[in-house]
């Protein structure tokens, strides 16, 4: 399996000087890249430039600007150009699709902070000295970079990056390493129903609350945005330190709220897996839950339009979004994955409306956000928990469905288990 590592660096100022010089030279060449492709296809017949057209120009660029590219690991330029095609294959994808293109866009300085090694030893080379007691990593044009390892990397490391976040710098590597071995089996199952009252109700009664970090930041976050409202947009190089100093500001606060929910995303999640061999949860449409609604046309006034709810909408948009319901399920499959758990997501249309004692399917059912009354046996219960046991029934179900409907091994033998052993 593979595992990503997310370490702080601690370049000294020439180095990150460099850094940041990467990062332009390699946004430059992306740019570059972008535009060589726009021009093909507007001017020249509309002719499409794949990957390996510019990947085999990277050594005349390199020797045509020494200074700004020529002194950068190949691999990484080739990474980044790889990194333009991708973008470019999504946007054909999403055409095909149906769905809204979004064409590769030019990225500024500032939005361009990561570059890719996509082998250890090709222009980066992780803890470079084996023998110093502090871990450093070599980046080719950079020089040997102290990293604040604070956990072991287990296994042989295959790709390095580079990322900036504000004024810091991280090293992100990914690690190739056997599967771990499975948890211990507890016998215990579990529906979770995800909601904004509370971040999560099991099936078993119990609630974990919504610690809403970004309702809590926002009064400190809106003066932080007011107060770099007042300078003027100029480039970056152009910036005076009190404009330097209101933008960190903000972005301060806004990776401070996004570690927040990680931390909590990741403890929820580990509590789980440590108490439940089997999860179940609802196959969330996150994108589409947090649409702003379609306006509604007045016919009577031309050019009007009635009220449509946009600022309510807008309200239960933000504590969607602030809840972080997305982050959790990935990071709750990924340890499951790891701890030899199994998580299914279920279909979550009427979970909270259906009785769990009678199968009583109605809207009445719910009576109000946290009550359920049903309409035809009068069973009483909180409505989160009712909905976290129908999405547990519904997912084990599914489950059995799934074991049923899988081949058995040729010839009686030789089977291998869902967890991948023999």
């Amino acid at each position: 399996m593979i595992r990503a590592y997310k370490f702080l660096m601690r370049p000294t100022v020439g180095q990150a000087i460099a850094l940041g010089e990467m990062l332009r030279d390699h946004c430059s060449l992306y740019n570059g890249a972008l535009q060589e492709r726009r021009d093909a296809y507007r001017h020249i017949s509309k002719t499409s430039i794949k990957y390996g057209m510019q990947s085999g120009q990277l050594k005349e660029i390199r020797a045509f600007d020494p200074e700004r590219q020529g002194r950068w690991s190949f691999s990484s330029q080739q990474a980044t150009l790889r990194r333009l095609d991708k973008a470019f294959a999504a946007f054909f994808r999403r055409i095909k699709s149906g769905d809204t293109p979004g064409y590769p866009r030019f990225r500024g300085v500032n939005w361009f902070d990561t570059v890719d090694f996509p082998k250890d030893g090709d222009g980066c080379r992780w803890d470079a000295t084996p023998h110093d007691p502090v871990t450093r990593v070599r980046l080719q044009g950079v020089g040997h970079i102290k990293v604040n390892q604070h956990r072991p990397v287990v296994g042989e490391v295959k790709t390095v990056s580079v990322k900036r976040e504000g004024r810091r710098w991280y090293v992100v590597l990914t690690a190739e390493q056997p599967q771990p071995e499975p948890l211990p089996t507890t016998g215990s199952v579990v529906g979770i129903d995800l909601g904004i009252a509370s971040f999560l109700v099991d099936s078993n009664g119990a609630f974990v609350s919504n610690p809403r970090y970004g309702r809590r930041t926002a009064a400190r976050l809106q003066a932080a945005q007011q107060a770099l409202s007042r300078f003027p947009r100029v480039r970056r190089d152009k910036r005076t330190a009190n404009h330097r100093r209101a933008v960190e500001e903000v972005a301060t606060l806004h990776r401070k709220v996004r570690r927040q929910r990680l931390d909590h995303a990741h403890k929820t999640a580990l509590g789980l897996v440590r108490a439940h061999d089997f999860i179940a949860h609802e196959d969330l449409k996150i994108r589409n839950m947090v649409k702003a609604p379609a306006p509604k046309p007045d016919p009577e006034v031309p050019g009007g339009f009635l009220p449509n709810g946009a600022a309510s909408k807008a309200g239960l948009n933000r504590s969607i979004s602030d809840a972080g319901w997305g982050v959790f399920l990935a990071i709750l499959t990924s340890k499951a994955e790891s701890a030899g758990r199994e998580v299914i997501a279920v279909d979550p249309r009427n979970t909270s409306r259906t009785c769990p004692e009678c199968g009583h399917v109605a809207k009445e059912n719910r009576t109000t956000q946290e009550k359920f009354h049903c309409q035809s046996c009068a069973h009483i219960a909180h409505a989160d928990t009712v909905g976290a046991l129908n999405v547990l029934r519904a997912g084990l179900v599914r489950r059995n469905a799934n074991r049923h409907s899988e081949k058995p091994p040729p010839f009686g033998g030789g089977g291998v288990t869902r967890s991948g052993r023999a």
